[in-house]
This record gives C-alpha cells, sequence and structure tokens, in this order.
C-alpha cells in the first residue's frame, strides 16, 4: 500500500493535535499511524510501531483515504457488544464474594441462569471492572478481643505513649520472630522473559527476640535454639540490668509470655523499674514490633541472602547491628 502523501500543513497541524490532545487512545494512534505513513514509514514498519496486525492496518489507512479526519474515529454502535447486563454483572459479582477461589462455579451458574458460555478471561474482565483483583488473602487472627477489654486497653497504652514522648518512660515492645530458608519474598523487577527463582530449603532456623522503641533503639538476642518461657526470662532478666529508666515493655499474650514463672518475676522487675504491659488479646496489630519483623523480612532483607544458612546469618546479623543507623522506621 502506498504511503499517505496529500496532507496540507493545515491537516498536518490538526493531526499533531489530535495526536497530543485526544482523550481517546485509539483516535490518538490513528493520527499518529497517518502523520507517520506521510513521513515514509512502511505498512510493515507501522504494524511492528504499533503492534496491530495487516488488517487492522489497512482498516486505518483505508477509513483515512475515504473519511480523512472522521475516519479517525469509531462509528456509533461499533465495537464489543455487552454480553451481559448491569444486573448480571452484580450477580456474577456477588458470586465470587461467595466463591472467591473457583472461576469454575461461576462460569455454571451463569451458565445454568441464563444459558451463557463464556471463558474465565471474560469472568476476570467483568470482576476487574469492580476493581476486584486476584492476589494472596490476608493471614488473620483466630478470633475478635474483647470490645470493653480492648478499649480499656488501648486508652492506657496511649496513656503510655504519651509518657513515653515526655521522657518519663521507655516504651518498648517485645516479640519473638524467626528465619529460615524458606524466602519470604515479595514482588521484584526482573527482565521479561526471566524469572528469578529461590531454592526454599526446610532445616535450621534462626530465632530472634527483640526489644524496640519508637526510637529505633532495639534490643536483639539471636539463637539458634527453641524458644521457650524460660528463654523470655532470661532475656527480660538480661534486660532489666541495663535500665537507667522506668521501661514499660508490650507484650502479646502467648502462653510463654502468660507462664506463672514470667507472672512470679513481674515484682522483682519493677523493682528494676521494669513492668510489663500485656495488650488485649487477638490484637498483634497493636505491638509496634510487628512492624520491623515486616521490614526485615519482605524489605531489607535482599534476595541473595537466601542462598545459604551463611549468607542468611549473616544478611540478618548484618541488618540487626545496622538497625537505628542504615535501617530505620518512621513511626511518626
Amino acid at each position: 500500500m502506498k504511503f499517505i502523501s496529500d496532507l496540507s500543513p493545515e491537516t498536518i497541524n490538526m493531526l499533531k493535535r489530535i495526536y497530543k490532545q485526544s482523550k481517546h487512545h485509539k483516535v490518538r494512534q490513528r493520527a499518529h499511524c497517518i502523520l507517520l505513513s506521510f513521513q515514509g514509514y512502511s505498512f510493515v514498519q507501522l504494524m511492528k510501531i504499533f503492534e496491530v496486525s495487516r488488517k487492522t492496518m489497512h482498516n486505518w489507512i483505508k477509513a483515512w483515504s475515504e473519511k480523512k479526519l472522521v475516519g479517525l474515529y469509531d462509528e456509533a454502535g461499533r465495537g464489543r457488544k455487552q454480553i451481559f447486563n448491569s444486573q448480571q454483572k452484580e450477580e456474577i459479582r456477588s458470586w465470587a464474594k461467595e466463591s472467591p477461589k473457583n472461576l469454575k462455579n461461576i462460569l455454571g451458574k451463569i451458565d445454568k441462569e441464563w444459558g451463557i458460555k463464556v471463558s474465565k478471561d471474560t469472568i476476570k474482565r467483568v470482576l476487574k471492572s469492580f476493581l476486584m483483583s486476584w492476589r494472596r488473602l490476608k493471614k488473620g487472627v483466630g478470633g475478635e478481643p474483647d470490645p470493653e477489654d480492648y478499649q480499656q486497653k488501648k486508652q492506657e497504652l496511649e496513656r503510655l505513649k504519651k509518657l513515653d514522648i515526655l521522657g518519663e518512660i521507655d516504651l518498648r515492645y517485645f516479640d519473638e520472630t524467626g528465619f529460615c530458608l524458606v524466602p519470604y519474598v515479595p514482588d521484584v523487577w526482573q527482565e521479561k522473559g526471566a524469572t528469578i527463582t529461590l531454592k526454599s530449603r526446610q532445616g535450621q532456623r534462626l530465632n530472634l527476640l527483640g526489644l524496640m522503641n519508637k526510637r529505633n533503639e532495639f534490643y536483639p538476642d539471636i539463637f539458634e535454639g527453641k524458644i521457650t518461657r524460660q528463654v523470655v526470662i532470661t532475656y527480660l532478666d538480661k534486660f532489666s540490668e541495663t535500665l537507667t529508666q522506668k521501661t514499660v515493655i508490650v507484650m502479646d499474650n502467648a502462653s510463654i509470655h502468660r507462664s506463672a514463672s514470667l507472672v512470679e518475676k513481674c515484682a522483682s522487675w519493677q523493682e528494676k523499674n521494669l513492668e510489663i504491659f500485656w495488650l488485649p488479646t487477638y490484637s498483634p496489630h497493636l505491638n509496634l514490633i510487628e512492624t520491623l519483623w515486616r521490614f526485615i523480612k519482605y524489605q531489607w532483607l535482599d534476595v541473595n541472602a537466601y542462598q545459604n544458612w551463611i549468607s542468611l546469618v549473616n544478611a540478618v546479623e548484618q541488618i540487626l547491628k545496622e538497625f537505628g543507623t542504615k535501617y530505620v522506621i518512621n513511626f511518626a
């Protein structure tokens, strides 16, 4: 097919304006195509530039030849016809909430209720139009806190936070976590056509106990042994020996945090300016140290850390060493 060759200066200016300003993507593409054809780009080159088929390119050029500027726009009534009306789409949305994992169930209901056979891709497009997306489920706690207890303890925690800001106490958040060669890896940048693969290996586990405040001061203990109630008590004993002011430790209600032997130690810890504040049940979101664990596992640990056990241990230890300087969380 010959190049477009009969464009006046006025038409060129109009095409440039449409290419830059039209709110319709396809119209901008077609205007750009006509300008490039006028500049001498071949039919095959234009197909590659706009990533369209020969038939589509033929239709664009033909529409311009016959209708000029009007040919840049789709005629009324063109385009894919709607398979579902708005009420049916709402019904599909409702079915997806009832059965969020298996689209086959929805396909079966569509066939049974309306006698319509469609593909999974069609259902996905409907769900995306409602801003629904396929993503990982979020893990939750096993129950709900007692409303009255939750409000009372939340108010008390807010009071402690204010005392911490005033410098009257050191408010610390306590918890345990662990690391192993089963990677905690979110999405990463990868080249098209190439996939970064990490081997997942069961085996050793590196455990970490930590006490952190909002000033990024951190008191860690890292080891490969099992975390028991006695390990927690020994850790808090050592920490109590370092105190220079009244310190309140926020912790959850895990069994090793509520053991009789730990509760018995509270009186002697109070003599050393250390007090325990237990959070309401099923309220891990109130423990700020959970934020630190997420940062370490999903942002700060590099992919290379999971190459072997030694590299994992070294990487975790380096992060702990540089927490508060290189690695910082803004809790404001």
